[in-house]
């Protein structure tokens, strides 16, 4: 149970980069969105780097404790799927849509995770389909109020994406990774085709 707290806690962690890009925007410190994008690549390639040294040479460090569960130990972890995914949303979204969609994987995955029961059914349970739109629509809010079927559309994929497997073959797709692309993509549909 410490572990999954621990986990947890730095699943959350990563509201940090959002924050930090928006009190860089509110005080005019230099962080633009073309730096932030560099940062969030950065980023993404070291999580690579280290899952790399991790699987390939060996390199075992306690950091890897807190960041892998068990059935993580020989494959690539949910921490490289999650900073991977939100880098993927800021090099291909614009701030509004890709700063919630971050948010929604940092806060909203662990805050459902606490209601879940930890089943593995195909589809979460309505508690938790429910508890992650209405995190995930209030995240979305204050970036998209002025397009609230955008907020709906991001908060609706972040819930699929949160509460819905899906499986390519074998494999079942980790949500770290699809939490921020679904949210950002149906916004994104949304405000490119949707009504005025």
């Amino acid at each position: 149970m410490a572990d999954e707290l621990k986990r947890r806690a730095v699943h959350a962690s990563g509201a940090g980069l959002v924050a930090l890009y928006l009190l860089a925007a509110q005080f005019d410190l230099g962080l633009t969105w073309d730096r932030f994008q560099l940062l969030m690549g950065l980023l993404a390639v070291g999580t690579i780097a280290l899952e790399f040294l991790r699987l390939y040479v060996g390199l075992e460090l306690s950091l890897y404790d807190s960041l892998t569960r068990e059935y993580e130990q020989n494959q690539f972890a949910g921490y490289g799927y999650y900073m991977l995914s939100m880098t993927v949303a800021v090099l291909f979204f614009e701030p509004r849509v890709a700063l919630p969609a971050m948010l929604m994987l940092a806060i909203g995955d662990p805050i459902s995770g606490t209601v879940s029961d930890d089943s593995l059914k195909f589809v979460k349970g309505p508690r938790v389909l429910v508890t992650m739109f209405v995190v995930s629509a209030l995240i979305a809010a204050p970036f998209l109020h002025e397009t609230p079927l955008a907020v709906v559309a991001a908060a609706i994929g972040a819930t699929v994406a949160d509460g819905v497997k899906l499986r390519i073959g074998d494999y079942i797709v980790d949500d770290n990774l699809t939490i921020p692309i679904y949210a950002g993509l149906l916004a994104t549909l949304v405000l490119e085709f949707g009504p005025v």
